[in-house]
């Protein structure tokens, strides 16, 4: 490797001096730590300033806008039961994978016998998963995921159905206030290696307009909205 500047190096470089500023200024590296430390929220669309229940309302309908199905359940005790119908009316195997989440082995899953659950993460082989959201966005319906044991990545992106099982506490307006939970959750230096934001079953329209499911993850994404 040679031990010159890096295109990087080079284009920042230019940068700096069309602007005849240094990068060692303590100035400017002050006002850019206080900005980081700061966390000042952007500016938020009206949608996402409106009443809880109206969010969850607008979070399935944003859902359902991007190729996604919803069910919404009264609690956490239905969602075996559910799961397995969903299984059923799309002809799939009546096998799941699951990660580790303590809510997700809290529910009652020895109520459909005929459901095989396997835990861990997956190797490319499961049609079914499901996952636990840590939050979910109403403007956009857009689900946060956050990567670990408890929900592995690989089951967001390597099964054909991807069921997400949502809290509807942990529904909110705006991408602001759970980006500020996930903050507040995990602290400064503690962020989980991997979120991911979901909005609709994997698609993909770049060669010739064609619109292609399954590009790079699930072609079908069914939520769960609890409470």
């Amino acid at each position: 490797m040679s031990g010159g500047p890096s295109a990087r190096d080079a284009v920042l470089g230019r940068v700096r001096a069309a602007l005849g500023v240094d990068g060692r200024d303590p100035g400017r590296r002050a006002a850019i730590a206080d900005r980081l430390a700061a966390h000042r929220a952007g500016i938020v669309p009206a949608r996402g300033h409106i009443p809880p229940p109206e969010q969850l309302d607008l979070y399935e309908n944003r859902l359902k806008g991007v190729m996604a199905s919803v069910e919404r359940l009264p609690e956490a005790a239905a969602v075996p039961a559910a799961v397995a119908a969903v299984l059923r009316d799309r002809n799939l195997p009546a096998a799941i994978r699951i990660g580790d989440d303590p809510r997700l082995a809290a529910m009652p899953w020895g109520d459909v016998p005929t459901l095989a659950v396997s835990r861990g993460r997956s190797f490319g082989d499961d049609l079914a998963a499901v996952s636990h959201a840590f939050a979910a966005v109403a403007e956009t319906g857009t689900t946060m995921l956050v990567s670990g044991p408890d929900n592995p990545t690989t089951l967001n992106f390597l099964p054909d159905l991807h069921i997400i099982v949502v809290d509807a506490t942990d529904v909110a307006g705006d991408f602001e206030t759970v980006i500020a939970r996930l903050r507040a959750r995990y602290g400064e230096g503690e962020m989980p290696r991997t979120v991911n934001f979901v909005t609709g079953p994997s698609r993909s329209a770049d060669i010739e307009q064609t619109l292609v499911l399954g590009a790079h993850g699930p072609r079908a994404l069914h939520v769960l909205i609890v409470g």
